[in-house]
């Protein structure tokens, strides 16, 4: 099985071999996998993506996957712990909780905002060598920050330098997962980012017993050791499908600000930017939630761990769910689950055991938006568009990642100390609009199905007129159609 494509530059011929696999019963390319251009210097040229092996090595590359998660978003989840510990001990660090929440908020917007670096620099020196530096600066942000004495410190160490490493690795290998599969894309992405989950239940109680037994300096240390292990480890496991990631990107595919413009990416950002809102107050705010009612440090930290471990467990049946049901649809349930948990769960959890159930079950949804964002773009622009569409998500969570936290920490300030409710509000009403924006979305996608549909049909004596927002109609709204 092979593909020939033949390039016609100056008279001189160009030969290059991709497996493919042809199905007898198609009798047109897969759109988006086939790309026909000509002009003066090109007289014939098509690109065919090479087939997804669908299993295979990616499974290989999906474990590799899980680890970056678990020693990225795990090992930061770790920073509710220590900020907790932080505001408890102020002998330590003279220091707001403002200034710790915003340290915490920038860990991982500055991650995201880093993307067209990474892209540049993986484009350059290829994937693995992107990885290897993302794994050397956060073993030198966190064994930095082992030694941090002032908070200008802890801003250099803990916010900019952890999250421009993490933001070398995890975006690295998460463009790297989705090639590798075809049908079970969503649920390979679900199992990879349990890792966050699994990472982040391990650390926080981890790092709430280190910090008693060999204080804060030797936690930071043993912290930045096994985050460098993992990391390097996945660094020599991914491969990317193909061998292509070194080939400059087409133009096509870099990030472009005119895709803000696209209502599809619109509607995407809309839910990030609201989902992520909500999902960062959960991250960082329940052990301070639980000293704001009386509970210990340690059964804050068994709180936010268990939120992790809703992380863990719920990623990989929201990913299987998704390839069954439709992955934009099940996004927006889990969006609006989250939003029913908070309102309901949230608000009357005055002590400890309903607090663990409220942790646990939030924690199986509300970090939806990592889980299933690039089965979405997928979705919505296709494989080849990925890495563009993915930049400009990551661009614009760039803000709502930096504020969250220390909005919530704002309205609590604003009706007295620990007084959590105007937070949980806001967290709820933003997962209530982030499934909104997901049910548009769906919408959208259900009107460009039929119009693709429509337009291979004969054509009709008569088409009706089309209305201004043809998606927008109630026969998309409620379709129950797979999208």
């Amino acid at each position: 099985f092979a593909s020939i494509v033949f390039t016609m530059v100056t008279n001189e011929p160009r030969e290059e071999v991709y497996p493919m696999e042809w199905r007898r019963h198609e009798e047109r390319p897969v759109p988006g996998t086939l790309e026909e251009l000509r002009n003066e210097d090109f007289t014939n040229l098509a690109t065919i993506e090479p087939v997804p092996p669908n299993g295979g090595y990616g499974w290989v590359c999906m474990m590799a996957v899980f680890l970056v998660n678990a020693h990225t978003w795990g090992v930061n989840a770790s920073w509710a712990v220590i900020m907790a510990h932080y505001t408890a001990h102020p002998d330590l660090m003279k220091a707001s909780r403002l200034e710790y929440a915003l340290i915490g908020g920038l860990s991982i917007s500055q991650a995201l905002m880093i993307s067209p670096v990474v892209n540049k620099v993986r484009e350059v020196v290829g994937p693995r060598v992107t990885l290897l530096i993302g794994s050397a600066l956060i073993f030198v942000s966190l064994f930095a920050s082992s030694f941090a004495t002032q908070i200008w410190q802890m801003f250099l160490s803990q916010a900019l330098c952890f999250g421009w490493g993490m933001g070398f690795v995890y975006l690295t290998a998460t463009a790297m997962l989705p090639s590798w599969f075809s049908s079970r894309r969503s649920l390979a992405v679900g199992l990879a980012t349990s890792g966050a989950g699994i990472g982040g239940l391990i650390y926080s109680i981890a790092t709430n017993y280190l910090i008693q037994g060999l204080g804060l300096g030797w936690t930071y240390r043993v912290l930045a050791c096994c985050a460098l292990i993992a990391n390097v480890s996945a660094s020599f496991m991914l491969k990317d499908f193909g061998a292509r990631s070194h080939h400059p990107l087409r133009d096509d595919l870099r990030l472009k600000v005119s895709d803000f413009g696209r209502v599809e990416i619109f509607l995407i950002v809309i839910w990030g930017i609201s989902t992520e809102l909500g999902y960062i107050i959960l991250l960082y705010s329940l052990p301070s939630y639980a000293s704001s009612i009386g509970l210990t440090a340690s059964q804050g930290s068994v709180a936010n761990a268990l939120l992790n471990l809703g992380l863990a467990l719920g990623r990989p049946p929201v990913g299987y769910l998704s390839d069954v049901f439709g992955r934009i649809t099940m996004a927006g349930a889990m969006t609006m689950l989250c939003s029913i948990f908070c309102f309901a769960l949230w608000i009357p959890a005055h002590s400890y055991g309903p607090l663990l159930a409220f942790a646990l079950l939030s924690g199986m949804v509300c970090g939806v938006f990592w889980c299933t964002i690039t089965p979405v773009l997928v979705e919505v622009v296709g494989l080849g568009r990925l890495p563009g569409a993915f930049g400009v998500i990551c661009i614009a969570m760039v803000l709502p990642t930096t504020f969250a936290e220390p909005i919530a920490v704002r309205l609590v300030a604003d009706h007295g100390t620990g007084f959590f409710l105007s937070a949980q509000i806001f967290a709820g009403c933003m997962f209530i609009c982030g499934s909104v924006s997901l049910w548009f979305l769906r919408s959208w996608k259900i009107s460009a199905i039929k119009a693709e549909r429509s337009e291979l049909a004969p054509e009709a004596a008569a088409r009706p007129r089309k209305p201004l927002i043809p998606w927008l109609r109630a026969q998309f709204l409620f379709s129950i159609e797979h999208a």
